[in-house]
């Protein structure tokens, strides 16, 4: 699992301004923050509004739009469940609200123990295996309550 920094100004002005000349620098410069600091921290918005020329408002609503942008560190693992067409019609929605149930937290929550941080996908292009997640970076594959409680309890 990355070890991400703690909060730093410094480090997210010198991230912003190796970043800022790039055409279409407000995606880099938020995914620069976000694999450094683990998300999107708060306080980087009005710093990105003011080194790009853009409102703050234009800056979170661009960090709330896009789902894989976080507004706080994850969990030690990352549980990415696949919430295509493809995987409901073999059993995702009752292996999501299973999973949900099972760690206590919602979408973009993190489980109080801070073990895991659960997230919805749409689609990991693993169709013909579903319902399927990612744990990580692992595929997990035909999930059912056993096999997740398994991959869980290995993350643990």
């Amino acid at each position: 699992m990355p070890v991400y920094e703690a909060w730093n100004e410094d480090r997210a002005a010198a991230i912003i301004a190796e970043c800022a000349g790039q055409q279409g620098a407000t995606l880099p410069i938020l995914h620069a923050l976000q694999h450094v600091f683990g998300c999107v921290p708060t306080d980087a918005v009005p710093m990105v509004a003011h080194a790009l020329n853009l409102s703050r408002a234009e800056v979170h609503g661009i960090v709330t739009f896009y789902h894989e942008f976080r507004r706080e560190p994850p969990g030690r693992h990352v549980l990415r469940v696949c919430r295509a067409e493809a995987c409901q019609a073999v059993g995702g929605d009752a292996v999501a609200e299973g999973v949900k149930r099972r760690l206590g937290v919602d979408w973009h929550g993190t489980t109080a123990d801070g073990a895991v941080t659960l997230e919805p996908v749409f689609c990991l292009g693993l169709c013909a295996i579903g319902p399927a997640a990612l744990l990580d970076d692992t595929p997990l594959a035909r999930l059912d309550a056993a096999r997740l409680d398994a991959a869980l309890g290995e993350a643990s």
